[in-house]
C-alpha cells in the first residue's frame, strides 16, 4: 500500500479550523483627507518645511515674550561706547557685529538697535501681509473662477478678460504711486497699520486672478461630470451645484496655490519694504532692514545676513511644504 505524499498532523488541521472559523478582518476605507496625509507624511521634506512654518508662527505670535527672555525691546537704541563705535563709523564694538550673550545677532550700526528682535518682530509684518493676501486673493479668485467656468458665455469673457488685464498690470509700480498718496490714518489704522492694510488689499487683489484661472479652468472641466449632470436633472438650484458640487471638489487645487502664493507674498511685502513702500519706521520689517543694511554692509556685514537668511529660510520652507502638499493631493501621483 503506498504511503499518502503528505500527511496532515493533528496539530495543522487544527490550526487550518480555527483559521477558517476566524472572523474575517474588515477592511476600513480611507477618505481623501486621510490618503493625502499618508502621502504628506512620507514626504520628509514638506515635513520639514512644515516644521518650520510652525516654529516661524509661534515665533510671530510669542515674539513679545521671545524678546523679553532672548533680547531687548526692538526700537531701543543702545549708541553707548559699550556698543557702538562712534569714532569708527558707527560700526558695532566687538566680532561679528557686536554678537554677544545680550546681543545674539549683534546690533544695527549706529544706533545700536537689538538685530535679534527685529528679526523675530519682522518675522510678524512678513507672515501677517503673506497669509492675509493670499486668503483674500483667494476669496475673490474662487468666487470669480467658479462663476467664469460654470456659466461661460459673456460672463466668462468679462471676468476673464479682468484677469488678463490685472495680470498685464505693473503691480509694484502702482503700488509706490498709492503708497505716496494714502492718509497717515485709514479704515480705523494709523502709521504701520495702514500700510500693511494697503500692502494686504494691493496684493491679495493683483494676487486674485492667478487663482481664478485655476479655478475657472478646472470648474470648466468639472461642470461635464456625471454628478453636475445628475444634480441638474433633479432640479438642484445654480447655488446648490456651484457650492455643494463643484468647490468642495476645487478644495484641493486651491489649497495647494494657496501654499505656494504665501512665499511670493513674502518677496513681495520684502521688496516693497525694500523699497520703502512698507511699513513705516523703526516698525521692524525684514526688508527694511536690508534696505538700512546696504548703506551700511561694508562696516557691519551680519546686519545685512540676519534678515536676508530669515527671507531665504521663510521662503523654503513654504516652498517645501507646498512641494509636499501638492504632491499629496495629487491624485495621479505616484509617491
Amino acid at each position: 500500500m503506498t504511503a499518502p505524499l503528505h500527511d496532515t498532523s493533528a496539530a495543522e488541521t487544527a490550526a487550518v479550523d480555527v483559521a477558517a472559523n476566524a472572523p474575517a478582518k474588515e477592511i476600513a476605507g480611507r477618505s481623501p483627507a486621510q490618503i493625502a496625509w499618508v502621502r504628506l507624511k512620507r514626504d520628509k521634506l514638506a515635513f520639514v518645511g512644515g516644521g518650520i512654518v510652525l516654529f516661524l508662527i509661534l515665533v510671530a505670535i510669542f515674539a513679545p515674550l521671545i524678546v523679553s527672555w532672548f533680547g531687548h525691546p526692538p526700537n531701543e537704541f543702545h549708541d553707548g561706547p559699550e556698543t557702538i563705535d562712534a569714532f569708527g563709523g558707527g560700526q558695532p564694538v566687538g566680532d561679528w557685529g557686536g554678537m554677544s550673550k545680550d546681543f545674539l545677532f549683534g546690533v544695527e550700526p549706529t544706533n545700536g538697535r537689538d538685530t535679534f528682535s527685529r528679526v523675530v518682530y519682522g518675522t510678524r509684518i512678513s507672515l501677517i501681509v503673506a497669509f492675509l493676501s493670499a486668503i483674500f486673493a483667494v476669496l475673490l479668485g474662487t468666487v470669480f473662477g467658479i462663476i467664469a467656468g460654470y456659466f461661460g458665455g459673456v460672463v466668462d469673457a468679462i471676468i476673464s478678460r479682468t484677469m488678463d488685464l490685472l495680470l498685464a498690470f505693473p503691480q509694484l509700480l502702482f503700488i509706490l504711486a498709492l503708497v505716496s498718496v494714502v492718509p497717515s490714518e485709514l479704515w480705523g489704522l494709523s502709521g504701520s497699520g495702514v500700510r500693511m492694510g494697503v500692502l494686504i488689499v494691493v496684493i491679495g487683489f493683483f494676487g486674485w486672478p492667478y487663482v481664478g484661472r485655476i479655478v475657472r479652468g478646472q470648474t470648466l472641466s468639472l461642470r461635464e461630470r456625471e454628478y453636475v449632470e445628475a444634480a441638474q436633472s433633479l432640479g438642484a438650484g445654480r447655488r446648490y451645484i456651484l457650492f455643494r458640487e463643484l468647490l468642495p471638489n476645487l478644495v484641493a487645487p486651491i489649497t495647494v496655490y494657496m501654499t505656494l502664493m504665501i512665499p511670493t507674498n513674502i518677496l513681495t511685502e520684502a521688496a516693497l519694504s525694500f523699497l520703502g513702500a512698507g511699513v513705516k519706521p523703526p516698525t521692524a520689517s525684514w526688508g527694511q532692514m536690508l534696505s538700512t543694511a546696504v548703506r551700511t554692509y561694508e562696516i557691519a556685514p551680519m546686519f545685512l545676513i540676519f534678515p536676508g537668511l530669515a527671507i531665504f529660510v521663510t521662503v523654503l520652507a513654504f516652498n517645501l511644504l507646498g512641494d509636499g502638499v501638492r504632491d499629496a493631493l495629487d491624485p495621479k501621483g505616484n509617491r
